[in-house]
């Protein structure tokens, strides 16, 4: 069995691009505002930091989501389990509601946190077969119902998101580049094929070059890219009533969130396959058959097919290939209906000189969370507002000398290891 050229070029579509230069002249740029929802009032919002953890094991609970009842205002926690939210100060008497899989979602008032240091704990929860109804014996008829019914499940109109964007490049264990920015995303129903849109806000950008020896690493696509990730809005990407005949689906087990029973479907493809696609897991409300996240894995076994793929152009006298490339999406429902609320994508590079005894390791992620949003009227942005779908977020320096540039928007909250790279960009930025 061979999967079709069709389906490889779109999720070529969907990683990250390499783009390999022997020079490169940087073009800086002082941060883009549109509108005047991008101007932050400091003295507007309350914000609060802290971590969620495992109640009992104090382990951090990595992409856990927290959201105001009532509103559409969310975040997530890093991959240190760590969160930064930002509530408007009329807000302040509500309280948030924190969630993760398989864990009992705990809602607590605002008014009894602090502004700093704070620790929640969640407790995990287990679910016997006996709190099941009606437990599926056909893997193969779940994912067939689940794609059958996206359209009931599913945000069926247009939806404008503000949401927190940011990619890094890593070469070994340093920070080369780091981007951010907060945007705002036409979202497309999912009952229609129109692609999303992006425009930006504001945006901060840094690079050091010198660390890239004789190349430059690139990525290309930005904010759109993580959206690729949303498999419910574009699941030709990795499921389509062709391409499922293409994997094998197993029931993993069941799990909770938010009070909901959730299926979990393991997926691989199948040994006569041989072209790379994914393997994974797929998190499904037992109740409306939706997918409520998604944690998968591109195959790189076959070397050279995922090379094309990823890589753009590469320079002279050098073998680069992916040796990893992981993706996670979240959803999030309100009045019935799921949405996208986060995605994550880390892709590992290796790179083989011919004339060199050693090899050089290129790490990349990009992340972006929906951190409100709202209905909307609006069919398209204009294209002088809009993103390029190309664009290379890391090509201008701006915004890191300002402590407070994000303002009263939600961001992620910097990993340790991203805050010690912004602390030595801020440090080798002049003194105003």
């Amino acid at each position: 069995m061979k999967a079709t050229n069709n389906h490889n070029s779109n999720i070529g579509r969907m990683v990250f691009l390499f783009v390999a230069m022997m020079f490169f002249t940087a073009t800086a740029s002082a941060t883009k505002k549109i509108g005047k929802s991008a101007q932050a009032d400091t003295v507007s919002y309350v914000q609060y930091a802290g971590s969620v953890v495992d109640s009992q094991s104090n382990d951090p609970l990595t992409f856990a989501t927290l959201t105001i009842p009532g509103t559409n205002i969310a975040t997530v926690c890093n991959s240190d389990g760590e969160f930064l939210l930002k509530v408007p100060k009329e807000m302040a008497d509500k309280s948030v509601a924190i969630s993760f899989i398989g864990y009992k979602a705990q809602t607590l008032p605002l008014s009894e946190l602090k502004e700093t240091k704070n620790k929640i704990g969640l407790e995990m929860i287990n679910v016997s077969l006996a709190e099941i109804n009606v437990f599926p014996k056909d893997p193969n008829y779940l994912i067939r119902a689940v794609m059958s019914k996206r359209d009931d499940n599913y945000m069926n109109a247009p939806a404008l998101m503000t949401a927190f964007y940011r990619e890094t490049i890593k070469k070994g264990r340093t920070y080369v580049s780091l981007s951010e920015a907060v945007v705002e995303v036409l979202k497309q129903p999912y009952t229609n094929s129109r692609p999303d849109m992006v425009r930006l806000f504001k945006s901060r950008k840094s690079a050091d070059y010198s660390k890239l020896d004789t190349l430059t690493f690139k990525l290309m696509g930005g904010p759109y890219t993580t959206l690729l990730m949303d498999v419910m809005k574009n699941p030709y990407l990795v499921f389509t009533d062709d391409m499922i005949a293409y994997y094998d689906f197993s029931l993993n087990n069941i799990t909770r969130i938010d009070n909901r029973i959730i299926y979990i479907l393991d997926f691989k493809q199948k040994s006569s396959a041989k072209e790379p696609l994914f393997f994974g897991k797929l998190y499904i409300d037992s109740e409306s058959l939706a997918i409520t996240s998604a944690a998968f894995s591109l195959n790189t076994d076959y070397k050279q097919e995922v090379s094309e793929m990823f890589i753009k152009r590469k320079p002279a006298g050098a073998d680069v290939y992916p040796t990893e490339a992981t993706y996670l999406v979240n959803y999030r429902e309100k009045d019935g209906k799921w949405f996208y609320g986060y995605s994550r994508g880390q892709i590992n590079f290796k790179v083989d000189w011919t004339k060199k005894w050693f090899h050089t390791y290129y790490s990349t992620t990009i992340e972006m969370a929906v951190t409100d949003w709202k209905m909307s009227d609006e069919k398209s942005i204009k294209p002088s507002d809009r993103l390029k779908t190309q664009v290379i977020m890391q090509d201008a320096a701006s915004g890191f000398a300002d402590k407070s540039f994000w303002g009263e928007y939600n961001v992620i909250e910097p990993e340790q290891s991203i805050e010690s790279a912004i602390k030595k960009i801020q440090r080798k930025l002049p003194k105003e």
